[in-house]
């Protein structure tokens, strides 16, 4: 690859990460293998960067590569953690103060099928029209729009998730309760 390739690559690199380890991160529940799978998909849109650029759309490229990486872990064998004896270097503290919604919606998405949390997260997280999860997903667009429908039935009645306002206040007349 020439200089102007590479730099246009590390530039693509740069500016695009944190989008793609937020989807792997989405399709996986787990932020190591969410940057696994960023890293996975960019080593490989590296090899062919020239024929990706030249395509058009790098983005859905290493989109799409995400997507496959991820369906493709669960096909391989996992390897057996070993403990340590020594604890990792503690991260920067959460400054969303959100950590029990977050982790509500991770063990609701984590619940659904792989599908439809592949479309749920492309199509409401990334937010992606429907034509581009379709793409990226090689299925069609009433696919994607029946997957969605039945991912969100199941999330709207998930115990963990609490939607709209806490139980007496009242919404368009009604109260939470009789709606």
């Amino acid at each position: 690859m020439d200089a102007a390739a590479e730099a246009e690559f590390s530039d693509f690199v740069r500016s695009r990460w944190p989008r793609l380890v937020r989807l792997g991160y989405g399709l996986s529940g787990d932020l190591g293998i969410a940057e696994d799978l960023a890293q996975s998909a960019l080593v490989k849109a590296y090899a062919s960067w020239p024929r990706v650029h030249r395509a058009g759309d790098p983005d859905a490229y290493v989109r799409r590569i995400v997507v496959n990486t991820s369906r493709s872990r669960f096909r391989k064998r996992r390897v057996i953690e070993q403990l340590s004896g020594t604890l990792p270097e503690p991260g920067q503290p959460d400054l969303t103060g959100q950590r029990d919604q977050r982790s509500a919606l991770m063990a609701a998405l984590l619940s659904l099928p792989r599908g439809q949390r592949a479309v749920v997260v492309l199509r409401y997280w990334m937010d992606m029209t429907e034509t581009e999860v379709a793409v990226i997903l090689g299925c069609s667009v009433g696919n994607v729009k029946s997957q969605a429908s039945r991912a969100l039935a199941k999330l709207r009645v998930s115990p963990d998730l609490i939607e709209g306002p806490m139980d007496g206040q009242k919404v368009e007349g009604k109260s939470h309760e009789q709606r």
